[in-house]
């Protein structure tokens, strides 16, 4: 049985020409910032651990990044991330941390030591951020005050797949 009540309408013009449609999403270009609704989200996955950490942030600055970096990796660690200008400051001589970047527009990874292992990419953090961005699609859109709390939850799910009595006791500050 084919509805009735709405064939045909998607190819009628619109009512009245001066009442456009609404606009979908923010398609802003560039970068997100928190101010112009679009607040990026800054995560690190260990690559031995499994361990993921995500934090809201207002912008994507080198001054951001770097405190996001230092307060969630290891001394020295060595950091794989992709071509962003904000990680350059791991590249200097006083800085204990390593990077290793993958440029995108070469490939998805890289072989630098010519072993045929190619250990330089970001696919592990590109998976996480698929499933973050299905958590979040299920509620049609999370207002930016709240984003830290959804990001949180999707941190607390990810890295305790069983609910346990010392997970709750941790959780209670027990």
């Amino acid at each position: 049985m084919r509805c009735t009540r709405t064939r045909g309408k998607k190819s009628d013009p619109h009512r009245n020409p001066d009442d456009p449609p609404r606009r979908r999403g923010n398609k802003a270009r560039g970068r997100g910032t928190y101010e112009n609704d679009r607040p990026p989200v800054v995560g690190m996955v260990g690559r031995e651990t499994g361990w993921a950490c995500f934090r809201v942030c207002l912008d994507t600055t080198e001054e951001t990044i770097r405190r996001a970096v230092t307060e969630e990796t290891a001394e020295k660690a060595c950091v794989f991330t992709d071509e962003n200008r904000s990680y350059l400051w791991l590249e200097s001589e006083e800085e204990s941390r390593t990077r290793k970047a993958i440029d995108h527009s070469e490939g998805w990874a890289e072989d630098r030591d010519g072993d045929g292992t190619r250990e330089v990419h970001v696919n592990t953090i590109e998976g996480i951020w698929t499933s973050l961005r299905n958590r979040l699609r299920r509620f049609r859109g999370v207002h930016k005050d709240h984003l830290s709390g959804y990001v949180a939850m999707f941190e607390l799910a990810f890295n305790h797949d069983r609910v346990t009595p010392a997970l709750l006791q941790r959780m209670c500050g027990v």
